[in-house]
């Protein structure tokens, strides 16, 4: 029993013993005084002490069992708490078990919905991977099929070969003066007014430009490797002639490698345009600029040469180029030819030289430095040129004593620019070369140097210049006018005896047309000997795209010329305002080319 069932009872027996004894004690109370007081008849005795007291253990007899019942009720009552205890606490277990299976699950779920999610993300990515795998497999797939089908270049053990830049060509020219040239226009061999090839016209056809390249290009980690092969037909052998079948011989226009390394040096050698000839890139080998003339000449004033040459550039940034070159050097003397030196000889069949032509004795090659700019809008240039005569004096032409090598440097400055207008639709160049002895580098190939009484070499003041615009309005179309020419300027020795360009020339057979001699063998002028002073050109021409696409171009061009040839005054008599004589040709040429992809 708890001790508030056990301070219950002990209170309900104190109650019932309390309330029997004063019961007992007011019954004795009353009697007594009634005993004093009266004197009843019959006196009524109550219950006795022995019976109150069995009286009150029957009390607590019973009250011991309401107890007892009490304390079973109570011992039930904390049984059932008991259970009720251990079913709250078993409740509670299994409800934090269930609270941990719950918690399991949803981590259980985020976790099966992390992994859905990731799932479908792969899903998706693969898909992507897929899809873009499929592209690119077709894409190889077909550029595997062009690689085959159509090649834009074959490869050989790593290397690119291509033929690009090949072309057939059908070519004809029609002068009213004749020159005696092919398609090709000797400039300085435009015949004088009165001579008699002036007199009749001519017309050649000619596939002898057609040409043929082929370019080699190889990639390392921190260099490209490439080489460039390029011929025409335009070389004359032995037998070559137009009689029935025109064989004309394979000829060099190109034969270099280049190497261009990542730090943006490059290094090339064989034989190339020169280094003076305008690019459009750069300094770069193979971005040359050239007329768009059919005249494989090109254009009067323009500045060229093909040649052996070294040359090391330095790119920077793609913005601007410094570059040097040694070329091949050749020595085109004029004017009066002292006996009394030695510049070169013919060449020999024993050093493979061409026996009907002359080669100068070079002591050093030309040596070209160059500039390049391409600040953003157009290509700049600017160059110089030195050059280093040489050749063999003797004081007596009877005697070698006190014979002498006769050693001269000369050079000049040379520069130009080419920019676009509207939209690269219109493009403006202009380009020259002035100094002294530089007179090989213009298309006109006039004189470098002349001599003294003596047989020294005197340089000779040169200027070429050439002026260019372009127009394309269509991808079809291309149309350019070009104006140029090349000047070469008197030289005076001994007090008008010799030098270039003599006052004293006999000019007075310049205005009188001499008799041939022979069928082949048309005469100039006698007593007209001055030497050429300039060489004009004026040309207007075109060239349109009947097709460019993957299979190559197909183009057909047609230009006019207007030539004038002017040679220094003389004496006996003017011709023209400053007394000297000329020569004028019109021409016309027309060209069908197809070009390889």
């Amino acid at each position: 029993m708890t001790h508030p069932y056990k301070a219950l009872a002990t209170l309900v027996l104190t109650l019932s013993v309390t309330a029997g004894y004063a019961q007992s004690t007011a019954g004795s109370t009353d009697a007594s005084s009634q005993t004093h007081r009266h004197h009843p008849r019959h006196v009524q005795k109550g219950p006795s002490v022995e019976e109150q007291i069995q009286q009150l253990q029957n009390q607590m007899q019973q009250q011991a069992g309401e107890i007892q019942n009490l304390k079973q009720q109570l011992s039930e009552r904390d049984a059932r708490l008991q259970q009720a205890q251990q079913a709250a606490q078993q409740a509670q277990a299994a409800a934090q078990q269930a609270q941990q299976a719950a918690n399991d699950e949803q981590q259980t779920l985020s976790a099966n919905t992390t992994a859905v999610s990731n799932l479908q993300t792969s899903v998706d990515d693969l898909k992507s991977s897929t899809s873009a795998a499929v592209v690119e497999v077709k894409q190889q797939t077909a550029e595997v099929k062009k690689a085959v089908e159509h090649p834009d270049a074959l490869n050989y053990k790593g290397i690119t070969l291509s033929p690009a830049g090949s072309f057939i060509e059908a070519a004809t020219v029609w002068r009213n003066a004749s020159t005696g040239g092919d398609i090709n226009t000797p400039f300085t061999g435009i015949p004088l007014e009165y001579s008699d090839a002036a007199q009749l016209s001519e017309f050649k056809g000619s596939g002898r430009q057609s040409r043929l390249a082929l370019k080699a290009d190889g990639k390392l980690d921190d260099v490209d490797l490439n080489a460039y092969y390029e011929m025409d037909w335009l070389g004359t052998g032995i037998t070559s002639n137009n009689n029935q079948s025109n064989s004309y011989v394979l000829r060099m226009r190109q034969l270099w490698a280049r190497a261009a390394f990542n730090s943006g040096w490059n290094v090339s050698g064989g034989q190339m345009w020169s280094l003076a000839t305008e690019t459009t890139h750069g300094l770069d080998n193979g971005t040359e600029i050239l007329p768009g003339t059919i005249d494989p000449q090109y254009e009067a004033g323009f500045v060229w040469a093909r040649q052996y040459g070294f040359r090391v550039a330095r790119d920077f940034g793609n913005k601007f180029w410094l570059g040097a070159s040694a070329e091949n050097a050749q020595a085109l003397p004029g004017g009066s030819n002292p006996t009394d030196e030695v510049l070169g000889e013919a060449g020999v069949s024993g050093g493979l030289y061409n026996s009907t032509a002359n080669y100068s004795f070079n002591r050093a090659p030309d040596l070209i430095a160059k500039i390049a700019a391409e600040p953003g809008w157009g290509h700049w240039e600017l160059f110089g040129i030195s050059r280093f005569f040489y050749n063999r004096v003797y004081p007596s032409t009877t005697s070698s004593a006190g014979a002498y090598n006769d050693t001269v440097t000369a050079g000049g400055l040379g520069g130009g620019f080419r920019v676009p207008f509207a939209d690269k639709k219109i493009s403006l160049g202009l380009k020259g070369l002035y100094g002294e002895g530089v007179g090989r580098y213009g298309s006109s190939t006039i004189a470098d140097i002349t001599f003294d009484k003596a047989g020294n070499i005197k340089p000779l003041h040169t200027f070429s210049a050439l002026s260019t615009i372009e127009l394309f309005p269509t991808p079809r179309w291309y149309i350019y006018l070009n104006y140029g020419g090349d000047y070469v300027g008197r030289d005076i020795q001994n007090g008008d005896a010799d030098g270039y360009g003599l006052y004293s020339t006999n000019m007075s057979g310049c205005n009188t047309e001499p008799v041939p001699g022979g069928d082949y063998t048309p005469n100039t002028p006698s007593n007209c000997g001055g030497n050429t002073k300039d060489v004009q050109e004026f040309t207007a021409g075109y060239w349109y795209n009947f097709y460019k696409g993957p299979r190559g171009m197909f183009r057909y061009g047609l230009q006019y010329s207007w030539f004038d040839r002017n040679l220094w005054s003389g004496a006996g008599g003017p011709l023209n305002p400053e007394g000297g004589a000329f020569g004028k040709d019109n021409e016309i040429e027309t060209s069908m080319r197809y070009y390889l992809p």
